[in-house]
């Protein structure tokens, strides 16, 4: 089969080649998926860079999510056991972990609903306890996850306030339903925010960038607001002060969505529950902003690392080679 290896760490369109491997067999409660679709995640590119707090032995095949297909023809979602990732025509996954894919969603949507969307819902719901008709601000509200949080905010009845950089960005993320858009290459961050909210801030912030973002945030965070930490896109962690979050009276929440598959899988498994509910109708709907061939994978991760992508790249083999 063909499959994306990465022999060294470094860019990923210098560093991941696609070559002729062997089928991965799986094994003690893995299952041999065949791949339909594999979504790219920023984590692939950490991953190829060997900044991602997992470094699979080398060489490894990127792509941690994926609508595979098992032998039975069940269409299913997954995130794939590496080193044997997604970016291939096979793949290999826990099949106690297995989810079934909506009905309602193509190959592509599917593998995309996984990680950014439970990231999303866990961060809303879960840990920053969204309610309707409260504030939502998202960074990069026009990239995956930050999309995905966009019609989680709206389908929960938050007024949604996207910030994004450039035109092009803005205008996806009033596609996706932001109430509010604020371009930060044009406008001023925390101006364009306290007057959007009439001088209060956002009750809940939700940031997958950190660096510059997280100060922005602590400068908009309404009284009792949360600050939900997803992620440092951006490639700066901030040091947040603690007596500002005092003062001020507001939450820093951390979020680890791959620690809930460990400590309460049960609530993994709901959360799909949900998210297929708010997906059939029509709710939520991943933004798939393209669909690349196998052989497109390499420059569709380096294009996702270097910040010109919106939406989700979805990988789609051709079909399945032994």
């Amino acid at each position: 089969m063909q499959a994306w290896q990465v022999h060294e760490n470094g860019e990923p369109s210098e560093v991941m080649r696609l070559e002729d491997v062997a089928r991965p067999v799986p094994g003690d409660g893995q299952v041999l998926l065949k791949v339909r679709a594999a979504n790219i995640n920023f984590p692939d590119v950490l991953m190829c860079r060997g900044h991602y707090q997992v470094r699979p032995p080398l060489p490894f095949t990127p792509g941690v999510e994926i609508c595979g297909e098992t032998e039975d023809g069940r269409r299913v979602i997954a995130n794939p056991a590496l080193p044997h990732g997604g970016f291939a025509e096979y793949a290999v996954a826990d099949a106690a972990a297995l989810l079934t894919a909506p009905d309602s969603l193509d190959d592509a949507e599917a593998a995309a609903l996984h990680i950014g969307y439970q990231t999303g819902w866990f961060g809303l719901h879960r840990r920053a306890r969204l309610e309707a008709g409260e504030t939502l601000l998202v960074h990069a509200a026009a990239g995956g996850v930050g999309s995905a949080a966009v019609q989680l905010g709206k389908a929960a009845g938050a007024t949604v306030i996207g910030v994004v950089g450039g035109a092009d960005k803005a205008a996806v993320a009033r596609e996706l339903g932001c109430d509010v858009v604020v371009d930060r290459r044009s406008e001023d961050v925390v101006a364009a925010v306290k007057e959007a909210t009439g001088g209060r801030g956002a009750d809940v912030i939700y940031d997958p960038v950190g660096g510059e973002a997280y100060t922005q945030s602590t400068k908009v965070v309404a009284f009792e607001g949360r600050i939900v930490v997803v992620g440092f896109a951006g490639g700066t962690i901030p040091s947040p002060g603690l007596n500002h979050a005092l003062v001020k009276n507001y939450a820093i929440l951390g979020l680890h969505w791959g620690l809930y598959n460990t400590k309460n899988p049960k609530l993994v498994q709901h959360c799909h529950e949900q998210l297929t509910e708010l997906a059939a109708r029509g709710a939520i709907k991943p933004l798939i902003s393209e669909r690349v061939p196998l052989a497109g994978a390499a420059d569709a991760v380096q294009r996702l690392g270097d910040g010109v992508t919106t939406g989700r790249i979805a990988v789609v083999p051709t079909g399945a080679q032994a």
